[in-house]
């Protein structure tokens, strides 16, 4: 629903303070004092637009106190008053809250209706007769009255019309649908997918973004035209649609998932999974969603994995990982690798003893198969890693990204962020200190959680600069490599079959590191950097933000290259003391971040990178930042968005751009390219999350509208 604004707020509680100044006849104690006054505030953002601040309903929803009310739901439980609440409410945002909050507003409802608050909480299994909870001893007499007016329940109040537009605008009364002759997707689909299907994340398990599809060309994309477009849920939208035999599976800000014909745009189902609002975090992106047998999974705000059914969108099974109200959550999804759902976890930055995991669940049952430290404890090898930090302390190691699977070697592959605090000195460390497995690439056994290899890329990592982002597995000239790249703009390439070190170079102007020693593949920091104490601020490039961060790289096979996208920032980083506290910790840095000398405002970069050689093959350099990952395909191109609203796609052998249009909000998330009916689509979605507290400050004069969240489907003409 709407939010009003705090004048509509303010008048409507008072004619709600003044209708509950009657007297109260209930003598069911069912709610107390605190949930009616926290459902009071959430009556009023999320229900008052339909059913009016007073309750006395409106043309598009019925009242919620007084007789009629009571003539509808006196003889009803106060279970089901609770349950149509939270099943159907709000209008357009069905079951999107949590299960605290509609019991909230539940009691608020009942004590508008003369409900006499009491030590006892509201429950989800609280008995007794609606009517029985607003009227007491009264109740037999008002219910014998209620009796001889039937059809009592049938008119609906007309108050309030001013809020009709905005009701109307919320609501869809969408009914799901199921899809139709749906094809399980088989371990051997994922490992060798159909070329018109997106079936993971980065299409293939590998983690190269790259499509074979090659109807759209050089010689042709210059037509591309739009084909559909769909409004999505608002919030940080960076996640990446899977389509499957037509359908398109969309991932939305609010842990929705919908079903669309992936041809026409045309909603089939959609899901929409109830969290606690507490539980979302940094705008609520979800990079990804898995798709295995008949199944799809998705990774919760509130610390879950749930399954949902391709088919009807319908929940399967829920398991929850750990403990929302420490911190936990998810921004990456799962990633299915030798039949196992794998994923990993959010919200290690405060000091807790669990410490963050990797883990696996059973698609079926949604069981836990293991799970896997990405913090060294007593009891590993390198426990010492964290030199005399208490394990409760041992903070950091979170899983940003969703990893990539060799089916061959049947290993999975991941990376993990940074060691919090960010800075060493803000966690009683000092770089000499490995903190393992932090800022590692893990290569773990799927059916076991046994890490098998893991080479760690930056030891002691005091500048929040991660290398916890996408793996890429490229087989060439007969070698298994595996490619990543960090904040920092150092691209690696390591031996995936053994973890050992093979070369990296920088992609991007960095003064971090002193000179690169391909001998040995150790970094080593600049001085003043190892000697940073709290409160002693350093200056690098490039800056907490990338450098690179989530916009993933894809591989072009056609020239044996990656395509990286780059940020041309720079940062000034100071640590602050911390609590060594449990429950205490976080990221405990201040940044200021600033252009990189020597850009001359051209703050975007894309790149181009020989893999044999590790040398620039080209570069386009632009002012506004991407804000997408990289799309590679057999028609020879790259595909990326920006934040000053244009997709562009680019020769993936000259960086020449080709084409570009320029859509409703910035360009953001993980664009795929994909075919349905013989055609072939490009689709890419829009939006901005907390990236806009970077982007909007660094290009003051690109305008940068909030909201636009949306999905724009490209097509050449027939």
């Amino acid at each position: 629903m709407a939010r009003l604004r705090s004048s509509e707020i303010l008048t409507g509680l008072a004619l709600t303070g003044a209708m509950l100044a009657t007297p109260a006849y209930g003598i069911q104690s069912i709610y107390t004092e605190a949930q009616a006054a926290s459902g009071k505030a959430g009556y009023a953002q999320y229900c008052a637009e339909c059913h009016h601040l007073t309750l006395q309903g409106t043309g598009h929803g019925s009242p919620l106190a007084g007789q009629g009310f009571i003539a509808k739901w006196g003889r009803r439980t106060v279970a089901d008053l609770l349950g149509y609440t939270s099943n159907l409410m709000p209008a357009g945002a069905p079951a999107s809250l949590g299960m605290a909050e509609y019991l909230a507003i539940t009691a608020y409802v009942l004590q508008a209706n003369g409900a006499v608050a009491g030590a006892q909480e509201l429950r989800a299994d609280t008995a007794g007769e609606v009517g029985l909870a607003a009227h007491g001893d009264k109740w037999a007499e008002v219910r014998a009255g209620l009796a001889q007016t039937p059809g009592a329940t049938t008119w609906e109040s007309w108050q309030g019309a001013g809020s009709i537009a905005g009701a109307a605008q919320r609501a869809h009364g969408f009914v799901n649908r199921e899809v139709k002759d749906f094809v399980p997707v088989s371990e051997a689909m994922l490992g060798n997918p159909p070329a018109e299907d997106w079936l993971s994340w980065r299409r293939t398990e590998d983690g190269q973004g790259y499509s074979p599809l090659d109807q759209v060309r050089r010689d042709n994309v210059g037509d591309l035209k739009l084909a559909w477009v769909l409004t999505m849920r608002e919030g940080s939208n960076q996640g990446t649609p899977l389509v499957h035999d037509g359908v398109m599976y969309l991932t939305s800000p609010g842990n929705v998932l919908q079903a669309v014909d992936a041809a026409t745009g045309e909603l089939i189902w959609e899901y929409a999974h109830a969290f606690p609002p507490e539980s979302k975090t940094l705008g609520g992106p979800t990079k990804n969603i898995a798709l295995y047998g008949d199944k799809l999974f998705l990774a919760t705000y509130d610390a879950a994995i749930v399954a949902v059914d391709a088919r009807t969108g319908k929940e399967v099974w829920k398991t929850v990982k750990a403990d929302y109200g420490k911190g936990y959550t998810h921004t990456a999804g799962p990633v299915v690798a030798g039949g196992v759902v794998i994923s990993g976890i959010n919200g290690c930055e405060r000091f807790k003893e669990e410490g963050c995991f990797v883990t696996g669940h059973d698609p079926d049952t949604g069981r836990e198969l293991w799970r896997t430290s990405t913090i060294a404890l007593p009891g590993d090898p390198n426990d010492a890693s964290w030199g005399k930090i208490a394990p409760q302390f041992r903070a950091g190691g979170d899983i940003w990204m969703a990893g990539s699977y060799d089916p061959v070697r049947k290993l999975y592959y991941v990376g993990t962020s940074q060691a919090k605090p960010w800075v060493a000195a803000s966690r009683n460390m000092s770089v000499l200190d490995d903190a393992l497995y932090t800022n590692s690439t893990l290569a773990i056994d799927p059916q076991t959680g046994r890490i098998v290899w893991y080479y760690q890329h930056i030891p002691g990592e005091t500048l929040d600069m991660e290398v916890g982002f996408e793996r890429v597995l490229v087989d060439l000239d007969g070698k298994p490599l595996l490619l990543t790249i960090g904040k920092d703009g150092i691209l690696w390439k390591l031996d995936r079959g053994n973890g050992k070190f093979i070369d990296f170079t920088e992609t991007m102007y960095q003064n971090v590191f002193l000179p690169l020693d391909k001998s040995t593949g150790r970094l080593r920091y600049r001085q003043d950097i190892i000697d940073a104490r709290i409160d002693e601020p350093v200056s690098v490039c490039p800056s907490v933000y990338g450098g690179h961060n989530w916009q993933s790289t894809a591989y072009s096979p056609e020239t044996a290259s990656m395509i990286i996208p780059l940020h041309q920032l720079c940062v000034d980083l100071v640590g602050r003391k911390v609590p060594m506290e449990e429950g205490q910790g976080g990221y405990g840095g201040e940044s200021r971040v600033y252009e990189m000398p020597g850009s001359n405002g051209m703050l975007g970069r894309l790149t181009s990178f020989d893999l044999r050689t590790m040398k620039e093959n080209w570069s386009h350099r632009q002012r506004a930042m991407f804000l997408t990952s990289v799309l590679s395909t057999a028609g020879g191109l790259a595909f990326v968005g920006d934040v000053d609203r244009y997709f562009k796609a680019f020769d993936v052998k000259t960086g020449k751009e080709l084409w570009r249009t320029r859509l409703g909000a910035p360009v953001h998330g993980f664009p795929i390219t994909y075919a349905a009916n013989g055609k072939q689509y490009i689709a890419v979605t829009t939006g901005i999350g907390v990236f806009k507290l970077l982007t909007a400050k660094q290009s003051p004069d690109i305008y940068q509208p909030n909201g636009g969240n949306a999905i724009y489907v490209f097509e050449l003409p027939d």
